[in-house]
């Protein structure tokens, strides 16, 4: 529940200072803004005081790199990847658990599960009797059965990225997530669900860098935020048509530019993107997840200059070469650390052992000078920021494997990657007089926390000064078991 008080008093609080040992003091909260910081604030009537005990009290967490309308649709669907489906016995068990009488929306697939990108023919005695799509990790393809095919095909013209062999449609449906969701007459989600779930982690902020972003789903945002369902801060990143939001109530991010290694779009025409995007006065942020997709993005970036604000997202196999021209050219970079949790014993299969050493780097970008921000690409993985500075922390797979060790990070450098100001990655949001009242508090002080790094120590957060989650009177075991 949203609880929204004219005035907040914190008191006794560890006032989070970069990782060092925090300070205690009292912070009082009005309009929404910190507008005193001090040892003791005995002279003010608030609202409500909360005693924070000794807890550690930090600027909100913000998620740099997000898909909030898949994450919310995730409720819907049925898991088909790794590591809960690693084979077809398991796919179709999951797939024959789904609910309901319709559609069967399924997410996570990737090419080990069934040896390649089964068509339709080969989905089609997984499940016969209910149309079915399935997302590929990679969140650029769908992989239709037949019923499904025939729903699709029976209300409009097949699309240019829908395969054909022959004369028959194979079922393999590339880049037209637009189409398809005209096709299926669908809606974006509500976020109420997630977004509280995001609150319960710290989370205050999102930049949401979903591709096709445009006034349709700006729209959404902005009737999100304003019904109260969706709690954080948001940045939407997009298409070109973005525009700033007439409202107010979500501010206008990067366009953003999706490679893909196997159908790279033309030079010139990249070219004309990027500096279309500055013109508009927006940064574009590129998507990086092969040595040849970065190769090509500072290629262009290099031909079209650059600006403030440009970055790379995920940056996955990062070269030496590569990191110097990334910062010679002063972009950013949005990693997702957890990737090599959740992902990493299968990269161990699928990567060659050159290319390890190159992947998902975090300790040699930030010693190049690169601003660096942590992003969840949830729902593609996991969005809770705190396992995502554990695996920054600790470079383990899910089995216990160490990839790239020397990348690791501190505690204090992996918290860090959710503290950056999102409309400027090089900075570093801070406690102080007149900042907004975006807030997360622990129920224990950072040299406790740095050991743990989980989402169960998160017991009050604070948007705009507004209560969006509230666990203070909760019990650890409580906490864990929300």
């Amino acid at each position: 529940m949203v609880r929204s008080l004219p005035s907040l008093l914190i008191r006794n609080a560890a006032l989070w200072n970069g990782g060092e040992e925090s300070r205690r003091g009292d912070l009082l909260i009005e309009g929404g803004r910190i507008i005193r910081i001090a040892p003791q604030i005995t002279d003010a009537a608030a609202a409500r005081v909360i005693d924070a005990k000794g807890g550690l009290l930090l600027p909100g967490l913000h998620d740099n790199h997000a898909h909030l309308a898949g994450l919310a649709a995730r409720r819907q669907s049925v898991w088909c990847g790794p590591s809960q489906v690693c084979d077809p016995d398991a796919l179709a068990a999951a797939l024959a658990s789904a609910p309901g009488q319709g559609w069967i929306r399924g997410i996570g697939y990737h090419e080990s599960v069934m040896d390649g990108l089964p068509d339709a023919r080969a989905l089609d005695p997984l499940v016969p009797d209910r149309p079915l799509r399935v997302q590929h990790r990679s969140g650029r393809m769908w992989l239709l059965n037949s019923r499904a095919l025939e729903e699709l095909l029976a209300t409009g013209k097949p699309p240019p990225g829908l395969e054909r062999e022959g004369t028959r449609f194979t079922g393999r449906l590339f880049d037209e997530d637009a189409w398809l969701r005209t096709a299926l007459s669908s809606e974006p989600p509500d976020f109420a669900e997630i977004s509280a779930e995001l609150a319960s982690y710290g989370v205050t902020g999102i930049t949401d860098m979903t591709p096709q972003n445009g006034p349709q789903m700006a729209a959404h945002f902005s009737a999100q935020r304003e019904s109260g369902a969706l709690l954080q801060a948001v940045v939407l990143a997009g298409t070109l048509d973005l525009m700033e939001a007439p409202t107010g109530n979500w501010s206008l991010g990067p366009v953003k530019l999706h490679l893909h290694e196997a159908e790279l779009p033309p030079i010139d025409d990249t070219v004309a993107l990027i500096r279309a995007a500055h013109d508009q006065g927006r940064a574009v942020a590129v998507h990086c997840v092969s040595e040849v997709e970065l190769v090509f993005a500072l290629a262009v970036l290099d031909e079209a200059g650059t600006i403030t604000g440009d970055r790379i997202e995920h940056a996955s196999i990062a070269l030496p070469a590569m990191i110097g021209q990334i910062a010679g050219n002063g972009l950013a970079v949005c990693v997702q650390p957890h990737f090599v949790a959740e992902r990493g014993d299968r990269y161990l299969l699928d990567v060659e052992p050159s290319s390890r050493p190159h992947l998902y780097r975090l300790a040699s970008l930030s010693s190049a000078g690169i601003a660096l921000a942590g992003g969840s690409d949830a729902p593609f993985a996991s969005h809770d920021p705190w396992a995502a500075m554990r695996a920054a922390v600790s470079r383990r797979t899910a089995d216990g494997a160490v990839i790239g060790a020397d990348e690791a990070l501190t505690p204090e450098q992996a918290i860090a990657l959710y503290l950056v100001d999102p409309e400027d990655l090089s900075r570093q949001r801070i406690l102080a007089e007149g900042a907004p009242a975006d807030l997360c508090l622990l129920d224990r002080n950072w040299s406790e926390a740095r050991e743990r790094l989980v989402c169960e120590d998160v017991v009050l957060t604070l948007v705009s000064g507004k209560i969006v989650h509230d666990f203070i009177d909760k019990s650890p075991i409580q906490r864990r078991f929300r």
